[in-house]
Parts: structure tokens; C-alpha cells; sequence
């Protein structure tokens, strides 16, 4: 099935006690279409970038399958730009620089051979963004997933609470989960945040892995223990193309397909933490996503038996 991503096309440069970057390729829609592109073979981005991002760059996600027709690029502007450094426990950063610069005044526009997408992955913008991007797709998708972050619960609540109304699948991390429903207990916290109108809950927990929610029903994936965590930038955006992306990939969004999908998602994104950016998305092979994932199933698997 086809996918849609909406996201952030942007430049990042980082730095990790591993080492530093320059200018290299980042955002919420690179990181989500480059995990997405090994399952499904119709990943279409809408995004913006401005004059000064590198064609090289938009070719290496073409050369990926992802559809870059919805990319806007404002030829006199500047693309987004973040900069941000890591401390050495790599699970706290400090942002050095933050340019809005062409995602400022974002538009999304839809192309017409968009409009059949079955499967929406809103990436990490402002609110009111998302919901126009819902709001012009002339027929709802099957399956409509959305992240954001603390920011937006700061400064446009209202939008925010719009917007996750219309979705089915809210996938945020720990720290948010409890900062939007104000409980502690992530138990607590995801029957508030269901009852705000996602069907499935997505809490993301970094080295700690992630839990899956409804109603009815909570899954709990580990994240692979790794010797070396290089750069964690992206990680959160890879897992959600991996998951999305399985979704899609065979069309079935019950709750057992969605416990894969999370495992998919997490071998994904570990992958992403090994190089600096999208290093390490770049020309996986099938063999080494299936090896990731079976690493996945032996560190859970067991056998108990009752006396």
C-alpha cells in the first residue's frame, strides 16, 4: 500500500563525544521516508527545503523509492537548520542553533497522485500543519499516524488537541506521554491520552524500548542492547518509518500486526544510532534488517513452565 510522510526536510549538524558534523541531511520526513523505503515501494514526501539544499541529497532518497514530487523548494530561501550537541550519557542534548528559516511559513501541498495514499505518517510539525495535511486529503487514509513533542503542548495546546482527535495511531516519548496527560504512571498516562481520540498509543522510551497501547491491550518491545550509541538524532523518526512502513507494507493494522510492526521499528532505529545522520539507512540490506529483528526475537524469547 501507499504511504504519505509529512515531515521536516533540514540540515543538521551535530555533536556526539564520538565526534562532529558539518552540514549533513536530517529532519522528521527524511528520517521516516528512509526507514519507510525498505518496506514499502511507494513513499511519497511532501516537505520544504530551500535554494541552498544539496541536489545530491534529494537523490539519494529518489534513488531510496521515496517521491519527492510534494518536496517544495523555495529556490531564494534557506532550508530548516538545527544544531545541537550531546551530552556523554547520549540521552540528554543541548540545542546550540535553531533556524526555522522555509518551515516558518510551511504549506503543505497535496500532489493529485498523492490523494490515493492509504497510510498517513504526520512527522513532528506544528499542529495547525498536521491538520491541514488531514484536511486536504480528499479521502481519509486507512491508517493516519502522528508525532509531536513537548514544544507544541507548550505554546498551541489547542491545536494540539484538534489535531490528535483526528488521529489513530499518537506516538511520543516518555517524558511527553506524562507532560500531556499529567500522570506519572505510563499506564495512567495512555488511558488518558486514548480518551483524547487516538485508537493506539505509541510510548517510546529510547534505551528502554517502547510499549503499545489501546483500550484493551498494552505490548512491551525492548530496545536492543548496543555496544555503541554514536548519534541518537533520528532514532524516534527511523522507528516510526519502520513501523509505519510494515504497516503498509501488509496492509493490516490490528494490534498483533502493530507488535511486529514495533519490533521493525526498533530494529530501524537501531541501525540509525550507529553513524551520524542517516548514515546507516543508507543501502541496508533485507539480510541485515531480517539479522536485526531475529537479535530482537532471541533476546525475548523464553520458555517457562509452571509446577
Amino acid at each position: 500500500m501507499s504511504l504519505l510522510v509529512v515531515g521536516s526536510v533540514a540540515f543538521d549538524a551535530l555533536e556526539t563525544p564520538f565526534g562532529k558534523t558539518d552540514k549533513i541531511i536530517g529532519g522528521s520526513g527524511t528520517y521516516i521516508s528512509m526507514a519507510a523505503s525498505y518496506f514499502t515501494k511507494k513513499t511519497n514526501l511532501v516537505a520544504v527545503v530551500g535554494g541552498d539544499f544539496r541536489k545530491t541529497d534529494i537523490e539519494m532518497m529518489q534513488q531510496h523509492g521515496i517521491n519527492t514530487e510534494g518536496l517544495q523548494i523555495k529556490e531564494n530561501e534557506k532550508s530548516f537548520f538545527w544544531s545541537g550537541r550531546y551530552h556523554s550519557d547520549m540521552n540528554s542534548r543541548d540545542t546550540l542553533v535553531t533556524e526555522l528559516n522555509v518551515l516558518g511559513s510551511f504549506d503543505p501541498l497535496i500532489p493529485d497522485s498523492y490523494q490515493n495514499c492509504q497510510y498517513l505518517m504526520l512527522g513532528n510539525l506544528a499542529p495547525a500543519v498536521q491538520r491541514t495535511v488531514i484536511e486536504r486529503m480528499k479521502k481519509r487514509p486507512k491508517l493516519i499516524m502522528m508525532d509531536t513533542m513537548n514544544f507544541w503542548m507548550d505554546v498551541a495546546w489547542d491545536d494540539l488537541m484538534d489535531t490528535i482527535s483526528m488521529v489513530d495511531v499518537l506516538s511520543i516519548n516518555d517524558g511527553e506521554a506524562r507532560q500531556l496527560s499529567k500522570e506519572y504512571s505510563l499506564v495512567k498516562a495512555a488511558k488518558k491520552i486514548l480518551a483524547m481520540g487516538p485508537k493506539k498509543l505509541i510510548i517510546k522510551k529510547g534505551e528502554h524500548g517502547a510499549l503499545l497501547f489501546d483500550q484493551d491491550q498494552i505490548f512491551f518491545a525492548p530496545a536492543l542492547p548496543l555496544e555503541d550509541v554514536f548519534d541518537p538524532t533520528g532514532a524516534g523518526d527511523t522507528f516510526a518509518g519502520g513501523f509505519i512502513g510494515y504497516l503498509s507494507s501488509t496492509n493490516d493494522v490490528s494490534f498483533d500486526n502493530m507488535k511486529r510492526a514495533i519490533i521493525y521499528g526498533s530494529a530501524m532505529a537501531s541501525y540509525c544510532v550507529e553513524k551520524f545522520g542517516v548514515e546507516r539507512l543508507v543501502n541496508l540490506k533485507q539480510s541485515d534488517i531480517d539479522e536485526r529483528v531475529q537479535e530482537f526475537v532471541d533476546l525475548v524469547q523464553f520458555e517457562i513452565s509452571y509446577a
